[in-house]
């Protein structure tokens, strides 16, 4: 019995994984259920062609030679491999029907050899269509049939490995490429370096610590931050594939497609489905029992043993971890930066002053981190920097647009540049927050009672300020659907003027999160250089 095999895939790469994989699952099938070797199968392939339209090259061959009767099986991996529109699938049954040609395709399990079967396939072809609702199960049978070859799947290398090609021939003596993961010299020393410390110092902030004193840095120049560190440390990829690191992935739930036999020859290991990967938005991890776990063609560096002893360690250890102060009253992280360095300066909490006050210093990460080796920039006292901020925005709209108060306190001279306004959606975000506040002050003054003037005045303000809303968050939902920008819209002015002039009403009602949020949706950044601070804001150059 002859077997024919049709894959089709719509974009053209020239490496051909995806059609590989259907025709090999399609191989399987065949062997499995007729009993069939390489010389009864024929294979029709379509890379680059849309399921949309029947004006493919290899299609138009499979019905020729299905009129001829060259085949009487054909197998497919999913009906929309065949076509996603209607009227040309219903042709192909047509023909194959005619010529006493069976149709499977091995992932819905539909045969056309009964009436119910024929049924079903009809029907089945209006689903294919919304082939987007099956991505993700596709990919993931991409990925169980890629877990047994190894192979790297493209993308950016993980330190300390370089792509390498390889070429090899299928089963049908067609020539194709794969890629492995091959070490490189200087960078994987780093990795060894890397994991050698984490095992002495047990930190990861020590460790960054010993990257930072040490000019070691990533592959694009940079300093080691703990995250990049970590992701190293946890990356499987530089594990050996030994029976300390199979019975690590098999206890803590990893699905692992190899065998404890395959991991024995100092090869390393493979991660397949660890990201949940969408256009425009930073990749996510998955939880790792999603993950696919397979034996790589790449030799592995650090020993089954330590890796998982490094795994262990950070778990142990992941409360201890250098943490930012918690200090919610703090306003201006993310937009302080150090003037020496350019790090970003945190809150870190000092002693209880004199008037029951706890004071909090802004510090320098990079002096932080590196002990004072990489940056010494004096620490700033935040209790004072944040009042002096507030206080300086709310003289805007009264004394022009310049900043030029002295911090008292600290002597520190207060700088800035011309005053622009910021994004349109920072602003409207604000004034919702701002309309809001307004809207819960008025609602209390109706609670504790009111003449009836006053509450019919009161109630005609709520009313206003709601309808005020409504109008922003259509104009946000707007802006969104269009591209987000932050550039300033000829009608934004308005909006900004009413965030300035009312920020003393605002600033002094909200609760520190909300101080936080305001704050931003009018200053960019602030500098510090150990005398002086300069405030930009938005549009400013710096």
């Amino acid at each position: 019995m002859k077997i024919a095999i049709y894959s089709r895939k719509s974009k053209f790469t020239g490496k051909g994984d995806s059609i590989e994989n259907q025709i090999q699952l399609c191989r399987e099938y065949a062997y499995k259920c007729f009993n069939s070797t390489n010389d009864n199968i024929m294979i029709y392939e379509d890379e680059g062609f849309t399921g949309g339209s029947s004006d493919r090259p290899q299609f138009k061959l499979m019905l020729k030679d299905a009129k001829s009767k060259k085949f009487q099986v054909l197998i497919c991996y999913r009906l929309d491999r065949i076509s996603r529109n209607i009227a040309d699938f219903s042709t192909l049954i047509e023909v194959l029907q005619e010529n006493g040609i069976s149709f499977i395709s091995i992932k819905e399990q539909f045969d056309t050899s009964t009436p119910i079967g024929r049924a079903m396939m009809y029907i089945a072809s209006v689903f294919a269509q919304l082939e987007r609702e099956t991505i993700a199960e596709r990919i993931r049978d991409n990925m169980l049939q890629l877990a047994k070859t190894g192979r790297w799947l493209g993308g950016v290398t993980p330190t300390g490995f370089d792509s390498k090609e390889l070429i090899f021939l299928d089963p049908s003596g067609k020539e194709r490429k794969i890629y492995k993961l091959a070490p490189l010299g200087e960078e994987i020393e780093i990795v060894k370096l890397i994991y050698k410390k984490f095992l002495e110092l047990d930190s990861l902030t020590q460790l960054e610590r010993f990257c930072i004193q040490n000019g070691i840095k990533t592959k694009n120049g940079l300093d080691y931050s703990r995250f990049a560190l970590r992701n190293i440390l946890t990356n499987p990829v530089y594990a050996v594939a030994d029976k300390d690191s199979y019975n690590y992935f098999i206890n803590n739930n990893y699905q692992v497609y190899a065998d404890l036999n395959e991991f024995s020859d100092n090869r390393g290991i493979m991660a397949y489905n660890k990201t949940i990967q969408n256009k425009n938005m930073t990749n996510k991890l998955r939880d790792t029992s999603e993950w696919i776990i397979a034996v790589g063609k790449h030799p592995g560096i650090i020993s089954g043993k330590d890796w998982v002893k490094v795994q262990n360690m950070i778990e142990k250890n992941r409360t201890k971890t250098f943490r930012r102060t918690k200090n919610t009253k703090s306003l201006l992280s993310g937009i302080l930066r150090c003037g020496n360095c350019g790090s970003f300066m945190r809150p870190k909490m000092g002693r209880v002053n004199k008037e029951g006050i706890r004071v909090f210093y802004y510090l320098c990460e990079l002096k932080e981190k590196s002990k004072r080796e990489k940056c010494n920039i004096k620490n700033i006292k935040g209790n004072d920097l944040d009042n002096l901020v507030i206080s300086e925005i709310k003289k805007l709209p009264y004394q022009g647009i310049f900043l030029s108060e002295e911090m008292k306190k600290n002597k520190n001279k207060i700088i800035n540049t011309k005053n622009n306004f910021p994004s349109e959606i920072d602003m409207l975000e604000a004034s919702i927050e701002y309309n809001n506040e307004a809207i819960a002050n008025l609602v209390n003054s109706l609670s504790q009672g009111q003449n009836s003037n006053a509450t019919k005045y009161i109630i005609e303000q709520i009313n206003e300020l709601d309808k005020k809303n409504k109008n922003i968050k259509k104009r946000l939902v707007c802006l969104e659907k269009e591209s987000k920008s932050s550039k300033l819209k000829a009608n934004s002015k308005e909006i900004a003027d009413d965030i300035n002039i009312n920020f003393c009403y605002m600033v002094d009602t909200m609760n520190p999160v909300r101080k936080r949020y305001l704050i931003r949706a009018v200053i960019d950044k602030i500098i510090w250089d150990g005398d002086n601070i300069k405030i930009l804001t938005f549009g400013t150059d710096s």
